[in-house]
């Protein structure tokens, strides 16, 4: 298993074990990792919840008056060890 999915599969169950739900999903250059963060949080899973999703590639928290929190995280996908990995015409 590459280890972007060992990270983000870890992201996914920490946050879990805090009390959040969360959800994964596949795309093409990441896995992105959602919790629903409730109103009754306390602060030391606020905390704890921030310290997670910080060791991913990006994260945020998304927050509206109709959908609630979301804290969100990517972990972006290996780069391939051998082929373009530097893009069409940059070949040496």
């Amino acid at each position: 298993m590459p280890a972007s999915d060992v990270t983000a599969e870890d992201i996914a169950a920490r946050l879990s074990a805090i009390g959040l739900t969360t959800r994964m999903e596949e795309h093409a250059a990441h896995t992105s990792i959602e919790a629903e963060v409730p109103e009754s949080l306390p602060a030391e899973s606020w905390r704890e919840a921030l310290e997670v999703v910080a060791e991913a590639d990006r994260f945020g928290l998304v927050a509206t008056s109709l959908n609630g929190r979301t804290l969100w995280a990517a972990v972006q996908k290996a780069v391939p060890a051998t082929g373009d990995v530097r893009g069409p015409g940059r070949q040496r």
